[in-house]
């Protein structure tokens, strides 16, 4: 009995070292999960998983250097108002408890909007939205919202109120990652990204929260939910197309917002007459607005120009309509269907400036006709070869040639109704062709085309 006693002993001490260890490897498992979990929380702060998503990786360590992948976004740069001089009044550590602070109400906003924060520039936020122009927009509305509540915050403790700028573009942009062996980043690169960053500082100029693109309008579903007002017809820096610019103003008072939508189209007429250095007609319509809402600070501005060009002679315009365009061969596609409509288009569109320019412009028709054909003949075509190749972009691509073609009949509508002044339809009708070319026609349509050309060569590879 002895015997088997001392030999049972040491197989318990066996099967209990065995267990201690099995312990501890559990343990030390869960203790390396968990850090494993903290470290994908705490990148997740730097690089966001939607991003990740966006380049294909399922965690941070899946991210390699030249990761790329192009989308359709809509993109949002936003700025606070004078901070220079605003910082200056702070030490450093309260510069950036201020800016914390401020972030940390903007953040969950565009988040909550599927909006992935890009960076953080110092007090600037730059934002990505691929769900479509309509969420970017409302995130920009209730960042707007979200500030006027951190304000009555920041009144309550005897700080001033803080103004910020938002502007926004929508295009075709490149997400994926530069740097080097030992640094890299995630980055977006785009003329899509330039021309946002230039809308958001013209918002100080007008003196207005929110400016879109017109690329940002064609891609909301339905332009007609949000205050919008046309703005501008403005060059930017790095940019040799002008474009037109819209003013958002959903989120002014409601009186001051009801009295815009009241005198829109006194407003918008306005502008035209500055552009056609009509400037009679443009003090008159710009006055008249005045009149009805004195806090209209864009028809203030536009007032000023107005005096401005009769005392010096000196215009804000984008001199269009002097300037005809030539065919150039960076706007071919190599599809000829493609080229010779586009072709035909420039020519329209010189021709109807020139109509303008002399004062020909009452009965335009014409164009109209011109336009039914070219929408008739060219969407169908396209719209067949994106699907039967499978481009990506098909639904967004179609989408602009529906917006298209109801801005059109909608000037072709008003045209005949006869209420308005001709030759201030014949010039928004300019500025539509105008914006088409350069931004559908020279752009989106080549950018279709390439996709075309590479899967042709694709398949003549393969058989």
């Amino acid at each position: 009995m002895s015997e088997q006693t001392g030999n049972d002993t040491p197989s318990n001490a066996d099967q209990n070292d065995v267990q201690e260890i099995l312990h501890k490897v559990i343990i030390a498992h869960q203790q390396a999960l968990a850090l494993l979990h903290q470290t994908e929380t705490a990148y997740s702060r730097l690089v966001p998983h939607q991003l990740l998503s966006l380049l294909q990786a399922k965690s941070i360590v899946d991210v390699k250097l030249g990761d790329q992948v192009e989308r359709k976004m809509t993109i949002l740069f936003s700025d606070i108002r004078d901070f220079t001089q605003l910082s200056e009044s702070m030490t450093p550590a309260e510069n950036f408890e201020f800016i914390n602070s401020y972030l940390s109400q903007m953040e969950p906003v565009i988040s909550r909007h599927h909006g992935i924060i890009d960076k953080f520039i110092g007090d600037a936020i730059m934002a990505l939205f691929e769900k479509g122009a309509d969420e970017a927009l409302k995130g920009a509305i209730d960042m707007l919202e979200r500030l006027s509540y951190y304000n009555t915050g920041r009144a309550r403790a005897g700080y001033k109120p803080i103004h910020i700028g938002i502007g926004l573009n929508t295009g075709m942009v490149m997400i994926g990652t530069v740097g080097g062996i030992n640094r890299m980043d995630s980055t977006v690169i785009g003329d899509a990204v330039n021309l946002a960053a230039r809308l958001e500082e013209a918002t100080k100029t007008y003196n207005t929260p929110i400016i879109i693109s017109h690329n940002t309008l064609y891609d909301l579903q339905d332009p007609g939910a949000y205050h919008i007002r046309f703005l501008d017809r403005i060059r930017v820096k790095g940019k040799s197309q002008p474009l037109s610019v819209y003013e958002v103003f959903d989120n002014d008072p409601e009186e001051l917002r009801a009295f815009k939508d009241e005198t829109r189209n006194v407003f918008e007429q306005a502008v035209a007459y500055y552009h056609l250095k009509d400037i009679d007609k443009a003090i008159q319509s710009f006055k008249h607005c005045i009149e009805v809402c004195t806090d209209d600070l864009c028809a203030h501005i536009y007032l000023k120009r107005c005096y401005e060009f009769e005392a010096t002679n000196y215009h804000h315009g984008t001199g269009e309509l002097d300037l005809l365009q030539n065919w150039k061969d960076e706007f071919k596609s190599g599809i000829p269907e493609l080229d010779a409509a586009h072709q035909s288009l420039l020519e329209r569109i010189n021709q109807h400036a020139t109509r303008i320019r002399q004062n020909e412009s009452d009965d335009f028709h014409d164009v109209y006709v011109f336009l039914k054909q070219y929408c008739d003949t060219l969407f169908p075509l396209e719209e067949a070869q994106m699907r039967e190749h499978d481009y990506p972009f098909a639904e967004s691509h179609t989408q602009e040639h529906k917006r298209f073609i109801e801005n059109y009949l909608d000037l072709e509508s008003r045209m005949h109704i006869g209420s308005e002044d001709p030759r201030y339809l014949a010039y928004r009708t300019e500025l539509l062709l105008l914006d088409w070319f350069a931004s559908h026609a020279t752009r989106a349509d080549r950018h279709f085309a390439r996709h075309l050309h590479q899967t042709k060569g694709r398949q003549s590879l393969l058989q």
